[in-house]
């Protein structure tokens, strides 16, 4: 009992940290100083992190980290002084970099977050921010303990329309919400990213550093997924991600539990499965999702085999309250309002750089040791909820969750989902 108690005075105290806590600084930043940044994870999307921060004048890249040296030469491009490194600890170990960008695979994320909390670093982590609920809530016990800002790559929170969207709903313009709606759609049936057969692996890669924490296994192009026309395949293979739900539906449960100013449902359910894909993914090509929260129901559904639009979009969220509907995407929200009520019909565009603005908002809060726009916790409360929805689909039940325990309540079997083993010698410590 007394553990349980300590648990969730914890999980009280991190809710409770606002925008005007601060966080304590080993080196204090000036408004004007430059701020030194490394580079965990070289691939696309840590590609378009660095861009985003090199944008900002006070930026530079002193470092880069990758297990895959034709990342490095291709990083190399726009940060050419940049200190190259193939074991991230090393990387840490430079006592000037003030901060680090974690564009590694989501298996990564939480053993990097943490080395470098410990080694005194603010972070940048992308999203999802872990593979499991626990590594989550060990990346929040990390910067507590070490007292760093850590931001998470949910840059849709730093979109102005997507505030202006969230105050509009808090304040009644729909009338009350009870269902909301978000969705992915695409069509790559029948054979979705291919079979290839399992092989050796390329020149300049090292696989058992790449796998890392995961299990070991034989080298498939898919587990791996590197290519240069788009986002690495490791995303539909269980070991290493959590498929379209932890990809892009954490895009929109974060904005959903924002806007809708909630941090966790009560219950889920999923139903899914590869119905019409004949490729070596693990994860779902056909998913819906449903999430009970106090007052109202959310729902996130994916599916690969048929691209019919919603709203006239592939993907985004809908708000449908008894006086309005509001449909909102990354480039504006429209408000549809019901017949004889008297609520404005309105389309607003989104008018800033979301990715710009999230970084901006990050080095903001380095100088003044303020909570970011998606402080560490937010982003583990919104991965949470994402990686419930494949809890209830691999466990096959409505699972009802404690989110001040962090534990499902009615599904012992369940809870083998919330955390997992690492491989040897990797461990998962604060």
């Amino acid at each position: 009992m007394t553990d349980q108690i300590q648990r969730r005075d914890f999980i009280k105290q991190s809710l409770t940290l606002g925008a005007g806590v601060t966080m304590a600084s080993a080196s204090v930043l000036g408004a004007n100083d430059r701020v030194r940044v490394g580079v965990i994870g070289c691939g696309r999307q840590g590609r378009s992190d660095m861009g985003s921060f090199m944008s900002q004048p006070e930026v530079e890249i002193v470092a880069v980290c990758d297990v895959y040296e034709p990342q490095i030469t291709e990083v190399k491009k726009r940060a050419k002084d940049a200190e190259v490194f193939k074991d991230y600890h090393k990387l840490l170990e430079r006592k000037d970099i003030d901060a680090v960008i974690i564009g590694s695979p989501d298996h990564w994320h939480a053993l990097h977050s943490i080395d470098a909390c410990k080694a005194g670093k603010d972070v940048y982590v992308e999203k999802p921010i872990a593979t499991t609920i626990a590594e989550g809530r060990a990346m929040v016990q990390a910067a507590r303990k070490y007292k760093r800002i850590v931001q998470v790559g949910t840059q849709q929170r730093s979109g102005d329309h997507y505030q202006q969207a969230a105050n509009l709903v808090q304040s009644g313009a729909l009338g009350k919400v009870s269902f909301v709606r978000s969705w992915n759609f695409g069509n790559s049936a029948p054979e979705g990213i291919g079979n290839p057969a399992d092989s050796a692996p390329p020149a300049g890669l090292d696989w058992d550093m790449w796998l890392g924490p995961a299990p070991l296994r034989p080298f498939n192009l898919n587990r791996w997924g590197v290519f240069a026309q788009g986002y690495s395949k490791f995303r539909w293979f269980w070991d290493y991600a959590g498929g379209m739900m932890t990809d892009w539906g954490v895009h929109h449960l974060d904005i959903v539990q924002m806007v809708m100013n909630v941090d966790a449902p009560t219950a889920v359910t999923a139903m899914g499965g590869k119905y019409v894909l004949t490729d070596n993914r693990e994860t779902p090509d056909t998913l819906l999702t449903t999430y009970e929260y106090p007052g109202f129901i959310c729902t996130y559904e994916n599916r690969e085999g048929n691209e019919k639009m919603l709203e006239g979009n592939g993907y985004g969220i809908t708000f449908h309250g008894t006086d309005a509907t509001m449909y909102i995407n990354r480039q504006y929200f429209e408000i549809t309002p019901e017949k004889g009520k008297k609520v404005e019909a309105q389309k607003v565009q989104n008018k800033n750089n979301q990715n710009q603005m999230h970084a901006r908002n990050f080095l903001d809060c380095m100088k003044s040791r303020q909570m970011p726009i998606c402080d560490i916790e937010i982003g583990h409360r919104s991965t949470s909820t994402a990686l419930l929805g494949n809890v209830a689909l691999r466990s096959g039940h409505r699972i009802v969750w404690n989110k001040q325990l962090e534990k499902v309540e009615n599904d012992v079997a369940a809870n083998k989902f919330v955390s997992r083993e690492y491989r040897k010698p990797y461990k998962l410590s604060v």
